[in-house]
């Protein structure tokens, strides 16, 4: 049984597991002198279950909320909550519909808490989220209709979701409009009232023909909401030399807003593996706008130069798998800790972090991340659920 633990510092070595690899934490990595060399995840809180947790939602120090699940074959998710003294597991709000997924937590303004459902039962059914303020859970007045993805905000009177392929929901404050996307998106970023993005794939216009093939060869896509209507934005194709690769296709996964207002976006020009031999490698796509067109990023350095954006400090950006950015352009690795032997981890195990989101602790510099600590060792292999907060070390 795992154990629970708040304010885990020095609970385990910061060395890390010999034989690890993969994108968690586990990789080690030269780190650079300065204050963003000292970074390190230390654990806030591990859950007492075998599993992992999906996501965090930070309204302040005392009011944190977290969705797990178990390993135990069971589709039910785990709801924590902190309120400034104890986590405490708490029962699933009444108000909220069935899904095949754990629920996702939205934070769509300072104090304004969703939850909802992912991949809805029934797709036909009225959709029941809840919504939390601060004291108690109703029912959302007004979700939106259908099953949907990723979602953004400015605040509680301009919120965007995806709906389907090429479907939009934008909420005004008084109900939910449907706008049509011109291709199929991925993602979406909201920078600012009337200044909306999203990003995916095309599989009509210029460079998706593919010469005596019945298949097409998707090209990156992206749109931008003017506060009228969508509208396609010329984006740059890619292509692999020839000869081609079996089934190519390339589209962008991911737009992101900086706190300047500049807009990043991530993609892949990928193919179906292992038909031939001589593949090519994977190429990663990073677009910068500069105002008027889409450009190519700069490379980024070390282990940076692969990993996509998962939030914004004052001195630079969080990457996946636990990288960090500086603004002048170093790449530093955040450190972790290992699970303490209590919670069933030996001593010879190789351990990795995986964080599913991060946030900012509203008004402070202190970052929460949440997701699991795998446990990899001989006969009882498991997933320890984690809370995880941002140490600045001189």
């Amino acid at each position: 049984m795992l154990a629970v633990v708040l304010g885990a510092t020095g609970c385990g070595t910061s060395s890390e597991p010999k034989g690890s690899g993969g994108t968690g934490s586990a990789a080690k990595d030269k780190r650079p002198k300065g204050a963003a060399a000292s970074l390190t995840w230390e654990f806030e809180h591990i859950a007492d279950f075998s599993g992992k947790l999906a996501d965090v939602a930070v309204l302040a120090e005392d009011d944190i909320w977290a969705v797990g699940s178990e390993n135990n074959g069971e589709s039910n998710a785990h709801l924590l909550h902190y309120d400034g003294s104890k986590w405490k597991r708490e029962p699933l709000p009444d108000a909220l519909g069935d899904s095949a997924y754990p629920p996702s937590l939205e934070e769509v303004g300072e104090k304004e808490l969703w939850l909802r459902p992912q991949n809805l039962k029934d797709a036909s059914a009225v959709n029941r989220w809840a919504k939390w303020d601060g004291t108690n859970w109703s029912a959302l007045p007004s979700p939106p209709p259908g099953n949907i993805g990723e979602l953004d905000s400015s605040g509680p009177y301009d919120i965007w979701a995806l709906s389907g392929e090429q479907t939009a929901q934008h909420w005004d404050g008084t109900r939910w409009n449907a706008t049509r996307l011109p291709y199929e998106a991925s993602d979406l970023a909201v920078v600012g009232p009337d200044d909306v993005w999203a990003v995916g794939s095309r599989s009509t216009g210029p460079g998706t023909q593919l010469e005596g093939s019945d298949g097409g060869y998707s090209q990156p896509a992206s749109m931008h909401w003017d506060g009228t209507s969508w509208k396609a934005v010329e984006t740059p194709q890619a292509r692999f030399e020839e000869p081609l690769p079996p089934e190519p296709g390339a589209g962008l996964a991911q737009v992101f807003a900086l706190d300047s207002g500049e807009v990043r976006a991530y993609g892949t020009n990928t193919f179906n593996h292992g038909e031939v031999e001589n593949e090519p490698a994977d190429e990663f796509i990073r677009l910068r706008w500069d105002g008027t067109k889409w450009v190519e990023q700069e490379s980024a350095p070390g282990g940076c130069e692969t990993r996509t954006p998962v939030g914004q400090d004052g001195g630079g950006l969080f990457l996946d798998g636990n990288w960090y950015l500086t603004d002048d352009g170093r790449c530093v690795k955040i450190a972790r800790h290992r699970l303490p032997l209590s919670t069933g981890a030996r001593k010879g195990s190789n351990q990795s972090l995986w964080l599913e989101e991060i946030h900012r602790v509203p008004g402070t510099d202190a970052w929460l991340g949440a997701g699991h600590v795998q446990v990899n060792q001989s006969g009882d292999p498991f997933g320890a659920p984690v809370v995880v907060r941002l140490e600045r070390g001189g």
